[in-house]
């Protein structure tokens, strides 16, 4: 069954709003894996305006499930997860003060830096995985990193689902297959929601694990979390 691992930010970014503790970041992600989410996703920027690096520290004993931590693999980053030691880091290319992630990795111009990460990480027990768009030589290049996973940028799908479910979904069936067969597990996020997510999940082979954060908070304020986790939950159950 493919995994559904929470992305907290915009918790953060909510309490981050009054200068508080409230909502409390670190007991949101122990009710989100009471109510059955397999996994918990931060991705903590430089300027710290959502998940902090004290908020990371103090989740990594709490976090019962996968602890994953998504982004830019700077010299601080690294030294955060390192210290960490999550099941998972997922590289994103994000510059600095980008709002949210917008493409995946040009793998091949990055490929001595990329690896030289993906080196790291593995000496250091952690799973990676690079954030990727649906472009097949692009996944095999990453596969030439040594990466355990790929992260399919999920975005330009639910742009076209609501016109053309078929051609949304197509791109990403034929990156799965191909990041299958160079070996790499497959994972996907950006922009997922109850509208498109079983759709995609009955679609795509091999799916690993999907990251969603926004629209899961998002309607988290309409139904709670409880009811919000169990429906995207219902949407992953086995094809």
């Amino acid at each position: 069954m493919t995994q559904l691992s929470v992305n907290i930010n915009k918790v953060a970014t909510l309490r981050n709003a009054r200068g508080e503790n409230m909502p409390d970041v670190q007991r949101f992600a122990m009710e989100c894996e009471r109510l059955g989410a397999d996994g918990i996703t931060v991705h903590p920027r430089p300027d710290e305006r959502h998940i902090r690096h004290d908020d990371v520290f103090m989740l990594r004993p709490l976090v019962k499930t996968e602890f994953n931590i998504e982004g830019y693999p700077s010299d601080e980053f690294m030294d955060l997860v390192l210290k960490i030691k999550p099941e998972q880091v997922t590289l994103v290319p994000d510059a600095p003060g980008d709002l949210t992630s917008h493409e995946g990795w040009d793998v091949v111009p990055n490929m001595e830096f990329l690896t030289g990460i993906v080196d790291r990480l593995r000496d250091a027990g952690i799973r990676t995985s690079i954030f990727v768009g649906t472009d097949v030589e692009n996944i095999k290049a990453a596969a030439r990193t040594g990466t355990d996973r790929v992260e399919l940028y999920t975005k330009p799908y639910a742009d076209l689902f609501p016109k053309d479910p078929e051609a949304a979904v197509a791109p990403y069936v034929e990156a799965s297959r191909a990041a299958h067969r160079v070996g790499l597990g497959v994972n996907a996020g950006h922009d997922l929601n109850l509208e498109n997510l079983e759709f995609f999940h009955k679609s795509l082979p091999y799916l690993n694990e999907v990251s969603i954060g926004h629209s899961i908070i998002s309607d988290a304020l309409y139904m709670g979390i409880g009811e919000t986790i169990s429906r995207y939950k219902q949407c992953l159950k086995s094809k």
